[in-house]
Parts: structure tokens; sequence; C-alpha cells
């Protein structure tokens, strides 16, 4: 039987293990919706109407990694 890499839910690329084998949930900056708005106050930057398109623009062209990238 192949081990199944979800468990709960919860893909195995989003779980890691405690010492002693217990399995705690981990979340990324990804895990929750994002503005355009709240990426770029994320990365340091005014939210003007031109960091906040160029954040719309990362996040359109990027998804998730886009979020990554600035905060893990």
């Amino acid at each position: 039987m192949s081990e199944d890499p979800i468990i709960s839910g919860v893909p195995a690329a989003a779980r890691a293990a405690e010492p002693g084998g217990r399995v705690v949930n981990v979340r990324t900056g990804a895990d929750q919706p994002w503005d355009p708005e709240d990426l770029a106050v994320a990365e340091g930057r005014d939210p003007t109407p031109k960091n906040v398109e160029r954040s719309r623009r990362k996040l359109e062209e990027l998804g998730p990694a886009a979020i990554e990238g600035t905060v893990p």
C-alpha cells in the first residue's frame, strides 16, 4: 500500500514532524488570500496606486509564490 501524502486534509508539504514523531501543521504566508495592498505593505512599500498596481501584477503573474518570497 502506498503512503498517502495527505493526512487529515493537510498535504505532506504543509506538515512537519516534531521530535517524537508528532505531526504539526505548518502555515505559510500564502495560506490565506492576499490583496495587492497587503502585499505592497508587506514588501515595505506605501500602498500608493503605483505600488498597489505593481503588487497586483506580481500576484497575477506569480500567484502564491509572490507572497512566499516576501512572507515566509
